[in-house]
């Protein structure tokens, strides 16, 4: 995947369980488990925003290039 996430760890950094994000977020834990793992298609920009808000970041700090072209035939 050419699009890295971080979400872990700024949650460990910020002290806040993948739960309590969750709750916050308005979001189901099977789709923030998803995300977590990188193997999302796609993210709302909407969720992304409410991510950020309630974990204080930017959304660089989550979600990262790693630098490669990845074609949809390589998912």
């Amino acid at each position: 995947m050419a699009i890295r996430v971080y979400l872990d760890d700024v949650l460990r950094a910020r002290g806040m369980t993948a739960r309590e994000l969750c709750a916050k977020v308005g979001i189901t834990e099977a789709n923030l488990s998803i995300l977590r793992s990188g193997k999302a298609k796609g993210v709302r920009f909407g969720t992304v925003n409410r991510i950020c808000y309630f974990l204080d970041c930017d959304v660089g700090d989550i979600l990262k290039f790693d630098g490669n072209l990845e074609d949809d035939n390589d998912a």
